[in-house]
């Protein structure tokens, strides 16, 4: 199904009420730059992971982590691997092809509010470097 290395299982993180058997799709505004429609749809092997992206996400709604099944290939995520870091140590990937909700997850490690805040500080801080640029 993909050259990825990871069998999972896998997680994706947001602020949507999603059911099972929804599938989420690429397509709508990156929760990092909302100028960028995402070609893309991300996700982990990590549920602390999507727990972040989860936190971070824009809405109002709770953050949530769900477990997800890719239905297509899916390639590293190169805004976190390579082309940034070495290797892959978020084991974060993303494909073109949607991935579908098998379960809603609530074991998942929420961030303390000050760590959340770092986290948004730093992501603005990204913003305004070109470094910070999303690999879309």
């Amino acid at each position: 199904m993909s050259d990825a290395l990871d069998e999972g299982p896998f997680y994706h993180g947001t602020k949507a009420d999603l059911g099972v058997g929804d599938l989420l799709t690429a397509g709508f505004r990156s929760n990092y730059r909302p100028e960028v429609v995402m070609n893309h749809v991300y996700f982990t092997a990590l549920p602390d992971g999507a727990g972040l992206a989860a936190e971070l996400a824009v809405g109002d709604g709770e953050p949530r982590v769900y477990a997800v099944e890719p239905t297509g290939s899916f390639e590293d995520d190169p805004n976190v691997t390579d082309r940034k870091f070495p290797g892959n140590p978020t084991r974060s990937y993303r494909s073109t092809e949607p991935l579908r909700v098998v379960a809603e997850v609530s074991d998942w490690t929420r961030l303390a509010p000050e760590a959340l805040q770092a986290w948004r500080d730093r992501l603005a801080e990204l913003a305004a470097d070109e470094r910070g640029e999303i690999i879309n």
